[in-house]
């Protein structure tokens, strides 16, 4: 049985998806697995010219129904998600031996970003109050970064050099062994396409009781958001906030998920009011339509 299964979905990566592949070739002992959703460049044929195993699905299937996809096609013992748009450095080893430790669920490496320093804030952070997404979706976080909200959220008091239990490394290098999968049943579908699905996944994992680890030994550099940039402004808003809302509603009390729907449709009523300000019509329709789905789940079913 192979040891690591290293699954990555790609979604129009096809200027990052050779580079990150590249940088696996050393390895050994491990199986390649790329699960395509649909992309609409030349991501499948860069795919195929460097010899990894390639699943391409007809339509987008969202990412975490593709990372479900790509750890079903194997039998490694572990599983390494990596975004295309990362390039492995060093440490698989020492995920492993994090991942062997009993009672583990999953261990995150340190991320470079392209400045050359450690990615702070965004490769370890902690799992996200109620108040922390309030702060998010209200701009407070991005206008006082450091209030003590956010300073916790994103563990800014970590030493990027020092391994440690923390709630959620980034879904961008996140190794976790496969009966750990099993046992969650795999990583939630109802999150697509993307975004809040590898938070709602650490949670179910601290829920459970399980262990997870930044282990800086393992390195890979990141450039991050690749793939949203293709997305309209109307798609990135509808999908961010309607996970943000689907994870509310599985982890959240009900007064605290409905306190997150109220803020919500007061951000989008802000960022509306500002963006036509500015000569934007369309922000009327992008975030009129995001309180339309806040306020469906305010006074609806929690499920959406």
């Amino acid at each position: 049985m192979t040891r690591v299964a290293i699954v990555i979905v790609t979604y129009n990566s096809a200027l990052e998806i050779g580079e990150c592949l590249d940088s696996l070739k050393f390895l050994t002992d491990v199986e390649v697995v790329v699960v395509d959703n649909k992309s609409a460049d030349k991501t499948c044929e860069a795919v195929s010219a460097c010899g990894v195993r390639l699943i391409e699905n007809p339509t987008n299937i969202g990412f975490a129904a593709a990372v479900n996809q790509g750890i079903r096609a194997t039998t490694a013992q572990f599983v390494l998600l990596l975004n295309p748009d990362t390039h492995f450095l060093h440490g698989l080893e020492s995920l492993i031996a994090r991942c062997n430790v009993p009672g583990t669920g999953a261990a995150g490496g340190i991320l470079i970003g392209s400045d050359g320093l450690p990615q702070a804030g965004f490769m370890a952070r902690s799992l996200p109050s109620p108040l922390a997404l309030m702060f998010e979706i209200l701009g407070i976080n991005r206008l006082w970064p450091s209030n003590s909200v956010n300073w916790h959220y994103r563990c800014k008091g970590l030493d990027p050099m020092t391994a440690g239990i923390v709630e959620q490394p980034a879904g961008a290098f996140l190794m976790f062994p496969r009966s750990v999968w099993e046992r969650l049943g795999g990583f939630e579908e109802r999150f697509w396409p993307l975004w809040f699905e590898d938070v709602d996944f650490c949670a179910r994992l601290k829920s459970a009781g399980l262990k997870v680890y930044y282990e800086p030994a393992a390195a890979a550099k990141h450039a991050g958001s690749h793939s949203i940039h293709s997305l309209s402004l109307e798609n990135r808003e509808k999908y961010w906030y309607g996970n943000l809302l689907e994870y509310a509603a599985r982890h959240y009390r009900s007064v605290e998920f409905r306190a997150i729907c109220a803020t919500v449709a007061l951000g989008s009523i802000l960022r509306a009011m500002w963006g036509f300000r500015r000569g934007g019509v369309k922000a009327l329709e992008v975030y009129g339509s995001v309180v339309r789905l806040a306020v469906h789940r305010m006074f609806g079913s929690r499920q959406g």
